[in-house]
């Protein structure tokens, strides 16, 4: 089953005031296992960056400018996606920004329903307790000590893993699939076929539950 986890960054919160993406990571996922498939882009955003969006990811206008805009990419993220699930933390906010993106440059928006939100997994597996992803991540003792800063491929790759234990861990790879055996580095424990034992009654045995029924006095299967 392939899935993309995907983040995004941005030069703020909504894109109906202007706001764009400015970096996209996706990681394919086969069986919520990472394939090391990825898509990742810079984005040439065609405006300033606000200052509070630039201590976020530390994506400055002038390196921008140096990479392509939306309208060259956005071809190949949607093939890169196709109809595969996308695993989002906090959907809806990843979910507008690219369907503004896709809407300006007059392709068909997505439906959520392509989406899955892992803050919502969390919330309802963990009630009450943090659900970002650093807090995930310390949760289920992911090493996300690289991220020092907001980045769209690094998160979607600590994304993957989250999305991984949130299904239930790394038992998920325990198919009988050679595939899922080297994805995971899981050897799944063949199961050994018996012949069928033999569970007939002895001469003996018959005899003795022939005397008991003969003791039962009006049994009712007689009736």
């Amino acid at each position: 089953m392939r899935e993309i986890a995907l983040d995004t960054e941005t030069t703020g919160f909504d894109p109906s005031t202007g706001d764009r993406i400015v970096e996209i990571g996706c990681v394919e996922m086969d069986n919520y296992v990472a394939t090391g498939r990825v898509y990742h882009r810079y984005i040439n955003p065609e405006r300033d960056m606000p200052e509070a969006a630039f201590k976020v990811h530390g994506l400055s206008e002038e390196f921008l400018k140096g990479h392509k805009v939306m309208a060259e990419e956005i071809d190949s993220f949607l093939d890169f996606i196709g109809d595969s699930p996308l695993v989002i933390h906090n959907a809806e906010f990843d979910m507008k920004f690219i369907n503004a993106e896709l809407i300006r440059h007059k392709r068909p928006p997505l439906s959520m329903s392509q989406s899955i939100d892992t803050v919502a997994m969390a919330r309802k597996m963990f009630p009450g307790a943090q659900a970002n992803l650093d807090a995930l991540c310390r949760r289920f003792k992911i090493d996300n000590s690289a991220r020092t800063k907001h980045g769209a491929l690094l998160d979607a790759e600590l994304l993957a893993e989250v999305y991984l234990e949130l299904r239930g861990g790394r038992q998920r790879g325990l198919s009988l699939s050679d595939d899922a055996e080297e994805k995971t580095g899981i050897t799944a424990r063949k199961s050994v076929v018996r012949p069928p034992r033999d569970h007939a009654a002895s001469e003996e045995e018959l005899a003795a539950h022939a005397a008991f029924l003969e003791k039962i006095k009006e049994p009712i299967w007689n009736s």
